[in-house]
């Protein structure tokens, strides 16, 4: 069942050993994707060292797996180098530690190939070796975004980059990811801008992807930089009282430490940028974004408490 509509893109950063289990299972789909990997500059021999040396794992294991090295840690922009190689109408992200099921591709392309206004459509997403369900995939599943008749499934405010297929050419068209994001929540900044473009986004129940939760990550990390970057993407997106509202939101809420405050410092210091890049979304988008907010500050599985 080769189907040729869909590229994956994987970014990896010292983590060979889940990235090989990944690579693994893409080479075991049906539809023989054509696979695109940066690495943000592993230093655990994921790549290829010194020309003539031995080959590296995955390029030996994997050698029709385009690696790319851009030699320094582009974080989310890993993506976007990838795409700028990528010539199929479709792209679907994976992490390294997560991989899509055997027939969500084609049922991915099948469906954006029926709904031209659906820019990205959002898998169900499976935790290993469990196989339980995601929390956040109630709450796609359960989206409160209104939606119109003819969309296949739940109107959604964003995605997960590591279980979503998108349109190539509007996430070209829409700028990729923001290189100051770097990693933690980086999706929100671009979904909105997906859907100022005029693009849909929708969670389709049937397309799954696994996910296996590597160990090697900073959570404090993270959790700093995925509430900076939501603050970013508030500043730069929302109007005033909407924003202003998310802001004492997110500094009520926030654990009261070092990573947070790290995070509103880091926000705060780079001011001048975000005014100088701020764009309003249009009033329909924003209004899809407003209401998302009761379930935003109902969740658990979106909170920055761990």
């Amino acid at each position: 069942m080769t189907d040729t509509r869909t590229t994956v893109v994987v970014i990896t950063h010292n983590r060979c050993p889940e990235l090989l289990h990944t690579l693994d299972r893409l080479a075991e789909l049906p539809e023989r994707p054509r696979v695109i990997v940066t690495d943000n500059a592993s230093t655990d021999g994921t790549a290829p060292g010194r020309p003539g040396g031995r080959p590296a794992p995955a390029p030996r294991r994997h050698p029709r797996v385009r690696l790319l090295r851009p030699g320094r840690n582009l974080g989310a922009v890993g993506r976007n180098l990838a795409i700028r190689h990528v010539r199929t109408p479709y792209v679907a992200f994976c992490d390294d530690d997560s991989w899509w099921a055997p027939g969500s591709l084609a049922a991915a392309a099948d469906l954006l190939d029926r709904h031209p206004a659906v820019g990205t459509v959002t898998a169900r997403i499976l935790v290993e070796p469990g196989g339980t369900e995601d929390p956040i995939v109630r709450e796609l599943r359960d989206s409160p975004v209104p939606r119109p008749d003819w969309l296949p499934g739940p109107a959604l405010g964003s995605f997960l980059a590591a279980a979503t297929v998108l349109r190539t050419d509007a996430f070209r068209a829409a700028g990729g990811f923001h290189p100051r994001l770097w990693l933690g929540g980086e999706e929100e900044l671009l979904a909105a801008d997906l859907a100022a473009n005029g693009w849909w986004l929708t969670y389709a129940d049937h397309l799954t992807v696994h996910h296996r939760p590597s160990g090697v990550r900073d959570a404090t990390v993270r959790r700093a930089q995925g509430i900076r970057n939501t603050l970013w993407f508030t500043w730069l997106r929302r109007p005033a009282g909407p924003a202003l509202r998310r802001t004492l939101h997110l500094a009520r809420t926030v654990p009261r430490d070092t990573a947070s405050l790290r995070a509103f410092a880091e926000a705060t210091a780079a001011l001048p940028w975000v005014l100088r890049e701020r764009r309003v979304l249009p009033p329909e988008v924003e209004a899809r974004l407003r209401s998302l907010e009761p379930a935003q500050r109902a969740s658990t599985a979106r909170s920055y408490t761990g």
